[in-house]
């Protein structure tokens, strides 16, 4: 009696086959599909996006410029720690 036989299995079948057709089946099978290729393609998506967003690239040529916290104007690239007061 706990075993469920073949016959249990397909007159369960058959009773989902006359409640929602096969067209409605197929259908909602279709649309299943449809979400797992959306989730997929947005999880793609955001790795390119994250990935993208780790990388960056200094223009070749151009040098860094850097800003003197204290004074807040752009500090000189000619410079050197001699130059700096510290304190």
């Amino acid at each position: 009696m706990g075993g469920a036989s073949i016959w249990h299995w397909v007159v369960v079948g058959g009773i989902v086959m006359l409640l929602f057709g096969r067209g409605k089946i197929s259908e909602m099978m279709g649309d299943v599909a449809k979400g797992i290729k959306a989730f997929k393609k947005g999880m793609s998506d955001e790795d390119t996006a994250a990935a993208a967003a780790t990388t960056t690239v200094a223009t070749p040529g151009e040098p860094v410029r850097t800003i003197d916290h204290r004074t807040g104007q752009p500090a000189s690239t000619t410079s050197t720690l001699a130059d700096r007061k510290i304190g």
